[in-house]
């Protein structure tokens, strides 16, 4: 499988979260099932779907599959999930101190912490072209989501609390170095991807329980038991929104394999542009002349990235000296 296909059918799956969840809503904007558990059942979808892949996989090899089973590696797979964990937590207290759209804004610096962080955990080099690359796709994304000053966006976009800018910062380092860490263990060894996943995601699991233990103590218990609303109010679309998040993951954890975390980074901003442009069409979202820019200056930094230098300019050629034969 091309890793360009699976970049795409992520960058797809990951426009239509945003979407699946907004038609999981009610009318008021509210929902008949708790959006804590959605992490949670996502995390059961990749294990049990990697333990099933895992399994054929098995089947299929005529020789036995490389399967590390030293504690020492297997500890490694919390480590991801514990960031994702304080990264998630940070998310809601920055929201506290800036506006959800300055926020987004600022979210667009995990392009540039990523490419930083993939040069100094992962010593993977990036040509000055790259680096300008990362940096139009971060001036792109970040024009595609700036509002007009008719909706008031030019005076409150740095007005917010200094604490909010730093919480902000260390969220998108936590971002990158989460996609940074994951890609260096599912690179560290020639492993079953499979197996590598199901370490993985069984952190997840308990993590992710372990989160919704703490929301029963922080709501005195007001809904019950986390169990008891494990399913409670899932219609079709919710389940829709649980299977294409677990899906977005395993084609993550796939990228992280055998391409990189640049890669995902690039599919994750194009679905946020693609989810822009179906959103003129499902909610009646005017479009804006930002957004068109936007667009523009992202593919330019795609087309940029990925297509050899060759291409890109003409390169003088090189004369071979002809090489004379002495004379007898």
């Amino acid at each position: 499988m091309q890793w360009y296909f699976v970049a795409a059918l992520l960058t797809i799956l990951t426009s239509s979260q945003g979407i699946l969840t907004k038609l999981s809503q009610n009318k008021d904007s509210t929902y008949d099932y708790d959006t804590a558990t959605v992490p949670f059942l996502g995390e059961i979808f990749k294990l049990l779907v990697s333990c099933f892949f895992l399994w054929r996989e098995k089947l299929a090899s005529p020789t036995p599959l490389k399967i590390t089973k030293e504690w020492r590696s297997m500890q490694l797979f919390l480590v991801p999930s514990v960031i994702y964990l304080f990264h998630n937590n940070i998310t809601f207290l920055t929201l506290k101190y800036l506006s959800p759209s300055t926020y987004q804004i600022m979210g667009n610096l995990k392009i540039i912490t990523t490419g930083i962080l993939f040069r100094i955990f992962l010593k993977r080099k990036l040509t000055k072209l790259q680096w300008i690359a990362i940096l139009l796709l971060t001036i792109g994304t970040t024009t595609s989501q700036v509002k007009g000053c008719g909706d008031s966006m030019c005076e409150s976009l740095l007005s917010g609390n200094i604490t909010g800018y730093i919480l902000a910062i260390v969220s998108a380092f936590l971002s990158a170095f989460g996609g940074v860490y994951t890609e260096y263990l599912l690179k560290k060894n020639n492993d079953s991807l499979y197996w590598q996943n199901i370490q993985l995601y069984t952190c997840g699991v308990f993590i992710n329980m372990g989160w919704l233990i703490v929301g029963d103590f922080q709501s005195g218990f007001e809904k019950g038991f986390w169990w008891q609303r494990l399913f409670h109010g899932y219609t079709l679309t919710a389940w829709l929104v649980v299977a294409n998040l677990a899906s977005s993951g395993l084609l993550v954890s796939w990228l992280m394999k055998y391409a990189d975390n640049i890669v995902k980074v690039y599919a994750t901003s194009m679905a946020m542009l693609l989810t822009a442009v179906l959103s003129q069409f499902l909610f009646d979202v005017k479009a804006t002349i930002q957004l068109l820019l936007g667009i523009i200056i992202c593919m330019i930094s795609l087309h940029l990235y990925f297509t050899p230098v060759h291409m890109l300019v003409d390169l003088p050629e090189i004369e071979t000296p002809v090489r004379r034969e002495e004379d007898p």
